[in-house]
């Protein structure tokens, strides 16, 4: 018994900067706790805290092209979670991960990178070529493709034309809740189309991307980053009592 209370008690405390959008970080919120459920088992649920921003503003900001200002709102947001007792932060959001370095210069704090992660999960497939769907800042700026790079793998978008489309479907139905099935054939003849050149799998590169696309809407494998965030986000809280002795 006290065996068990000791392992309760070793659980981390994970601070979440979401809200961009709140559907996703919805998501987050179900899979980490499903995660914990499932590893520690009866009435467990994750130690979190979320911090859940006003997404308009930044919505508008990212059009602007002002990633100062972005880079501003993360970092006083990471600051709040730390304060608050947060010891490690997720930004519940590919594209945001533009600035994180302003979120890690604001605190001391580890940050799970989503990009990372992704690439590691990729490459315990055994895949070396993938495709990358998300914003047109995710899908076109080295801040996210570039770590993929550096991971050893090769990446492959959607031309100009579907660049923007998928951008218009993110922004205009997903992050608003809506999951149209003429969307879900578009996104999914993008993924045959980059399967065709040579993708082994495809990153949905977008939180929201995993509300509208499952593995049956694609020919080859699907990278959904928002679940593979949320399991490093459990591996993260569980950290502690894996290494302790039972």
């Amino acid at each position: 018994m006290a065996a068990q209370q000791q392992r309760d008690s070793l659980q981390k405390t994970l601070g979440i900067i979401g809200g961009m959008s709140w559907e996703s970080t919805e998501s987050y919120y179900r899979l980490i706790n499903e995660g914990i459920k499932a590893e520690l088992g009866n009435l467990h649920s994750a130690d979190l805290l979320i911090h859940s921003v006003d997404f308009a503003p930044i919505n508008k900001l990212q059009a602007q092209g002002d990633w100062d200002e972005m880079g501003a709102i993360m970092a006083s947001s990471a600051k709040r979670l730390q304060a608050a007792g947060a010891q490690g932060l997720l930004i519940a959001t590919n594209t945001m991960h533009k600035v994180v370095d302003d979120v890690q210069a604001a605190t001391n704090l580890p940050i799970i990178h989503i990009a990372d992660v992704t690439a590691a999960a990729i490459k315990q497939k055994g895949l070396t070529k993938i495709a990358l769907l998300g914003t047109q800042f995710t899908m076109t700026q080295d801040f996210y493709k570039q770590r993929l790079i550096d991971a050893g793998l090769q990446v492959l978008i959607p031309d100009k034309d579907a660049q923007q489309e998928i951008h218009r479907v993110i922004n205009e139905e997903l992050c608003q809740g809506q999951f149209l099935d003429s969307s879900r054939q578009y996104y999914s003849q993008v993924i045959q189309d980059l399967a065709n050149e040579g993708a082994e799998g495809v990153i949905l590169g977008c939180t929201e991307i995993g509300l509208l696309i499952k593995q049956e809407d694609s020919s080859i494998p699907v990278f959904d980053t928002t679940a593979i965030h949320a399991a490093a986000a459990v591996e993260f809280l569980l950290d502690n009592a894996k290494s302790s002795p039972r």
